[in-house]
Order: structure tokens, then C-alpha cells, then sequence
């Protein structure tokens, strides 16, 4: 994948994500591979990298270990194995041995588990255990890398003479320390070694008088070490064994070596696997930090997210104890670009940046932290513009470098770019920067790239119905206690809340009056909507959700409605939820009404010459609210005052009407029509919209009173 400009993936983030990475890896191989990650375009590659992570993570949740734990580096050890002469060590032969051990492990436990995890099968296809190896450095290395006295008999025959003559020579040296000692000549009666010689120590006056060869003095001159006449010949022999021995070894280990040299491919296919196998490893234990899962992949590009959230956001919110508002986006050849408006610090930038990083990290391989049913399709290109990018060294402006980039975007975006611009137009005059703004949204969608544009400019927030590809989204925002919601809202856009915002932070009144005098009257009456529109919106949520909590309870009163003795009793109570589920379905269909009236607005508002037409029209649809506030007062004053009865309806029945809540006597009864009259004045009705209800008493409605209170 080609990124613009070089530090895309870092201002993405996708260095911390690598860091993280790296963390769980045991092996340098490993490190190296992290170190080395690329995106890549080929749809193949990318499912096998990403199936690879999904079975070793399901691997590390289950109860039986893979064991890969070679971790040692072993690279200097395979360049010696391949040069002629070369002579390795115990040790690093020791290595060599636990290293193909390590594969044999690996190649048993795919055995035990046939036709399971067939991709990171597949890696080790190629592998075959050479059972030589192991016992060829195991016939002559001990499991602490020494060379076993039977690794060949002169060796055998050269440890034994040298161990008899090590005995000898302790038992002369002790008989020489007890004399000495005897005579007073000893300044210490622990033995010594210099120059790899037994010596003793003397008293400096008495060194004349011990015979033998004079190795050495302390620092003050008073102890002298001397190697006694009795040891000398002895010292000389296993001096001479040692060395015999020490060539032996050389010997030896030189021929296992030459032995090793014919395994180097495989040794080296050996190391190769167990760090791929390590670096999956680390890549399944990132997955399960940030509960990563693989999603669907698509040859096209296109991005579908559901649940999704930003990587680091999830585990620092992890750590903290705080929720992680999830994500849903869609960008497609309908969908092509999304206008992300709405508040400051709501979340616009990071929306933006969960999309790019997740499609980096699929594209590289990982586990994404959204949901299984999201899709990401393969891009070759992905192009940002994100924060301040102005240059001193270059004598570039924000506004200059802004246009660098977007040339760059307009020279080169095509069909498979995704791209992202954080504030586009800012840093200019925002009259002229909003027209560039929007000469280059339409642009890019007329190139078919895909990609999310953050913004505050109203004339890219109504650019949806007018240029095809193009959507908005908003950020919420709870303007009641000056909080974002992080919650993005595909479908309308979002208001910046500038006032709000200002009025709550503390800013003199006057100052936010003078703002609002200054600010143009139709661009201030647009964001006005639309922050009605996205207050009504929430309400409509919650509305939804207390129409759900009274459809559930009115359907668990139905099913224990046989259960009940006073079947009149339910009959009245079922009427009376029915009804107020009816009043909640009315306020949710004005609510919905409401918003597509607000999108008619911003549509007319468009393409209206006279702006102060449109903005009549959208102050009489908001000043309806009136009557449905009178309505919802007549309804609770008709709730206090009378009762549902629920029967079919008579002539001199008291009646109610189900929308403005009126009541009034059924004079006369013609099919599902009828005359009510309320007050002393008759009216034509249609009796669907009246239900039969009947005066309360005194005492009842004492009794309701006291049960509010």
C-alpha cells in the first residue's frame, strides 16, 4: 500500500500499535518481523496472515500448549555453520539440538491435532525433522554443553589419567601443607592457585628454606606463594593432561561441527519457523488484549465497521475502568465520502482515526478490535491530512501546506484510495476556505475515492443531497451537562454548538449576545436547525425506548391475563396502557415527522434564492410544538378527571377523544361516524378517534392524589 505523506501509519498511530506488538514477542526473529511490517493489497496474502492470527489465537484460549519456546538467537551460530573450519561450541551445539527438539514438538503437536488449524499447518508443510541432528550433538553434549567424557575414547582414556593424577596431587600437596605447618613456615593454611599451579603460602623470612619454584608475592611483601618441590612434577603432568584434553575437545567439536554443516538449510528452516511461529504468537496475544477479531475481507475496496473502537482508546479505557462508545460506518461505491460535523473534543478526529488504523492493521495482518460481521476491503492507496501540518524549514503556512496535500489528493486519488482530511479549509478565511473546501469534496467524490472529511463549514454539511457519494455524520452531544457522547450518527450533520458551549464555559453574556448580532442570520438560523434536529433525535431515541419498555409491559400483561380473577379489572388497566402507548406512538411519529421536515429544510435552503423564506417555513414547523405541548396538558388533566372504560360506544356515553383528549356525550350513533357534543356544541366525528370513559368519583380521585404523592 502507498501512504501520503511518509508518516501516515505514524500519525495514525500505528508505530504504538507496533510497540505493543513487540512487547509479546519472546524471539528477535519476531522483533525483526514486527519491525519490518507492510500493508499489503494482494486479498490473499492478507486473509492468510490474518487466518494465521485468528487459529493461534484460539490456540492460546484453549488447553492444550503449542510448544514454541525456542527463543534464542541463533543467526551468528548458522553464518559459522556455513563457513568451512569453523568450530562451534558446546554450547551453541546445545543449541542447536534444543532448536531442532523444538521442531519435532511443533511437527507432533499439528499430529495429535489432525485437520485442525490447517493454516498454521500449512506454514510448517515444508519442514521435516531430521532425527540426526539432536542425536548427533546429543552423542557428544552433555544438557549443560559439555563435551561427555564419552564423546571418543582417547578422551575418555585422557579425563581418566588426568583425574588419577589430580587425586595424587592433592594427596602429596596436604601431606606438604601439614609439614610446613608443623615447622611454622605457613602464613596461610589454605591452599592457593597461580598461573594455574597449586601453590602455598609462606612467611616472606622463610621463603629460602621451602624449596620449590616461586610464583608470586602479596602486596606487601610479607607472603610469598611458592609451588613446593614434592608438586612440581605432578603440576607438570596434569598441565600436560589438560592440554591433551583441551585438544581433544577441539578435535571433537570440530568434527561435530563439520558433521553439523550438511543440516545447515534445515537448521536454519528450524529457526525461520519458530520465529514466525513466535510472531503469531505475539500477534494472537495482542488480538486477545484488545478483543480483536477477523473480519470479513472484500477484493473491492469498501469499509463496513460495526463495533468497532480504537485500539488504543480500548486498552487505555480497559485499564481505567471506562466505557468505549462503539463505532458503526460504511463507506462504499454509494456511500464514498463522509462529512463528520459536530462539537469540538466530541470524537470527529478520533472516528476518523479508529477507520485508518483499523484498515492499516488489517491490511499488515491483525486482529481488528470490532465485530466478526464487519468487512474491509483491500485499498492500494491511503492519503491523510491530519492536524497542524505547517513548516518552518519549508516556509509553509497551515493554509499552504493544507493546499500542498490537497493537490497531492487531487492528482493521484482514484477508485482504491482511501483517504482522511481532519478540518478541511481550516486555516484560511472561512468564506473562501469553504469554497475550496468544497470544490475539493467534490473532487475526490467525482474520482470515486473513498474517505472521512471532520468539519464545521455548513455549506459541506449540506452537501449530501447535493453531490451523489456524499454523507454526512454527526457527533453527538449532551448539551445539558456540556459533554460529548462520542457517539457518531450516520445520515444528518451535526451542530457545532458554539453558543452552547460558550454560554456554559462562563463567557459574559454580553459577549455571546454581540457573537450572535454578528453572526450572519441564515447561517446562524441553519445551525439552530440543526441542533433542533439533533436535540428531537435524541428525544426520538428515548422515546423509542420507552415505547419498547410499554410494549413489553403491556404484552406481559396479556399474557397473564387468564391468571387474573378481576378480568374487568385488567380489561380497564389493558385499555388504559393502550391508550398511553397510543399518546407515546403519536409523540414518536411527530418526532419522526419532525426530523424528515428538518431534512426538507436543509435541502430547500439549498436551492431557495429568498434563505428568509426557508427560514419562516422552519420557524412553523418548530412553533407546532405548542399544541403538542396543550395536547399532552389536556391529556393529563382528562387522566385526572376521568377513567378509560373500554366498551363500544353508546348514545349518551361520555366519549374522549384519543388526540386532544376533549371530552364530551355521544348524542348519536351513524355507522363509524357520530355527533358528540362538547360543551353545548356538536361535532361531526369519526368514532375510531373516541374511546368510551367515565367520570371518577371524589373519593377515587382523593385516593389517586394521596397514591402520587
Amino acid at each position: 500500500m502507498q501512504l501520503y505523506p511518509a508518516h501516515a501509519a505514524e500519525a495514525l498511530e500505528f508505530n504504538k500499535v507496533c510497540q505493543l506488538l513487540k512487547q509479546h514477542c519472546r524471539t528477535d526473529a519476531a522483533r525483526e518481523r514486527v519491525e519490518e511490517l507492510r500493508f499489503h493489497t494482494r486479498l490473499d496474502y492478507v486473509e492468510r496472515e490474518l487466518q494465521h492470527t485468528n487459529e493461534f489465537k484460539w490456540v492460546l484460549k484453549g488447553s492444550d500448549y503449542f510448544p514454541n519456546d525456542f527463543t534464542r538467537n541463533v543467526q551468528k551460530e548458522l553464518r559459522l555453520l556455513a563457513v568451512p573450519g569453523a568450530v562451534l561450541t558446546g554450547e551453541q551445539l546445545l543449541a542447536f539440538r534444543n532448536l531442532a527438539l523444538n521442531i519435532r514438538d511443533i511437527l507432533l503437536w499439528f499430529k495429535r491435532h489432525d485437520k485442525l488449524f490447517q493454516h498454521l499447518r500449512e506454514i510448517a508443510e515444508k519442514i521435516s525433522y531430521q532425527k540426526e541432528i539432536p542425536d548427533t550433538i546429543s552423542a557428544v553434549i552433555d544438557d549443560n554443553g559439555q563435551v561427555r567424557d564419552t564423546a571418543s575414547r582417547e578422551l575418555m582414556q585422557i579425563r581418566a589419567e588426568l583425574s588419577s593424577a589430580r587425586q595424587n596431587l592433592r594427596k602429596v600437596f596436604e601431606s606438604v601443607l601439614r609439614k610446613l605447618n608443623k615447622q611454622g613456615y605457613l602464613a596461610d593454611i589454605s591452599e592457593g592457585f597461580l598461573n594455574g599451579r597449586r601453590t602455598v603460602a609462606i612467611n616472606a623470612e622463610h621463603k629460602r628454606i621451602v624449596k620449590g619454584i616461586l610464583h608470586g608475592e602479596s602486596e606487601s611483601s610479607r607472603t610469598v606463594f611458592i609451588e613446593p618441590e614434592e608438586t612440581i612434577e605432578l603440576n607438570n603432568e596434569i598441565f600436560s593432561l589438560e592440554r591433551a584434553e583441551s585438544r581433544e575437545i577441539h578435535r571433537i567439536l570440530a568434527q561435530t561441527t563439520a558433521t553439523l554443516s550438511v543440516y545447515a538449510p534445515q537448521l536454519e528452516g528450524y529457526y525461520h519457523l519458530c520465529g514466525i511461529y513466535d510472531f503469531i504468537r505475539a500477534k494472537a496475544l495482542l488480538a486477545i488484549d484488545m478483543n480483536a477479531e477477523m473480519p470479513r475481507l472484500s477484493p473491492h475496496p469498501g469499509v463496513h465497521l460495526v463495533k468497532a473502537h480504537h485500539p488504543l482508546l480500548y486498552l487505555h479505557n480497559k485499564q481505567t475502568g471506562k466505557p468505549v462508545i462503539p463505532l458503526y460506518i460504511t463507506l462504499d461505491r454509494n456511500q464514498r465520502v463522509l462529512i463528520i460535523s459536530g462539537p469540538n473534543a466530541g470524537g470527529k478526529t478520533v472516528s476518523m482515526k479508529t477507520v485508518g488504523l483499523l484498515q492499516l492493521m488489517a491490511q499488515a495482518g491483525l486482529l481488528i478490535p470490532a465485530d466478526p460481521q464487519s468487512e474491509i476491503g483491500i485499498f492500494k492507496q491511503l492519503m491523510i491530512h491530519i492536524g497542524d501540518t505547517q513548516s518552518i524549514e519549508h516556509e509553509l503556512s497551515t493554509y499552504s501546506a493544507h493546499l500542498r496535500d490537497m493537490k497531492y489528493f487531487m492528482d493521484f486519488a482514484n477508485g482504491k484510495t482511501l483517504f482522511f482530511i481532519d478540518e478541511l479549509g481550516s486555516g484560511s478565511d472561512p468564506n473562501l476556505g469553504g469554497a475550496f473546501a468544497e470544490a475539493i469534496v467534490e473532487e475526490l467524490a467525482h474520482r470515486h475515492a473513498l474517505g472521512i472529511i471532520t468539519t464545521h463549514y455548513l455549506n459541506l454539511k449540506v452537501m449530501a443531497g447535493k453531490v451523489q457519494g456524499i454523507v454526512n455524520g454527526a457527533m453527538a452531544f449532551d448539551e445539558e451537562h456540556l459533554e460529548p457522547l462520542y457517539q457518531l450518527t450516520v445520515g444528518k450533520p451535526g451542530s457545532s454548538y458554539t453558543f452552547a458551549i460558550a454560554q456554559r464555559s462562563g463567557l459574559a453574556p454580553k459577549i455571546i449576545e454581540r457573537a450572535r448580532q454578528i453572526t450572519d442570520r441564515g447561517h446562524f438560523k441553519l445551525d439552530k436547525m440543526l441542533h433542533q434536529t439533533e436535540q428531537q433525535s435524541q428525544k426520538l431515541k428515548e422515546k423509542e425506548k420507552e415505547v419498547d419498555r410499554l410494549l413489553k409491559e403491556n404484552e406481559r400483561l396479556k399474557q397473564n391475563y387468564e391468571e387474573l380473577t378481576d378480568k374487568e379489572k385488567l380489561k380497564q388497566h389493558y385499555n388504559t396502557l393502550k391508550l398511553q402507548n397510543q399518546i407515546k406512538k403519536e409523540e414518536l411519529d411527530y418526532l419522526r415527522d419532525m426530523e424528515r421536515k428538518f431534512k426538507q429544510i436543509i435541502h430547500d435552503w439549498k436551492k431557495a434564492e429568498n434563505k428568509q423564506d426557508v427560514i419562516k417555513a422552519a420557524e412553523n414547523v418548530l412553533f407546532r410544538k405548542k399544541q403538542i405541548q396543550a395536547n399532552a396538558a389536556m391529556a393529563q388533566k382528562a387522566d385526572k378527571n376521568y377513567e378509560v372504560v373500554g366498551s363500544e360506544p353508546q348514545v349518551g356515553d361520555l366519549v374522549r377523544n384519543k388526540i386532544n383528549h376533549q371530552v364530551g356525550t355521544l348524542k348519536e350513533v351513524r355507522d363509524k361516524r357520530g355527533i358528540v357534543n362538547i360543551g353545548k356544541m356538536p361535532f361531526n366525528v369519526n368514532l375510531e378517534e373516541w374511546i368510551v370513559v367515565r367520570k371518577k368519583s371524589n373519593n377515587e380521585g382523593k385516593k389517586k392524589k394521596k397514591n402520587q404523592s
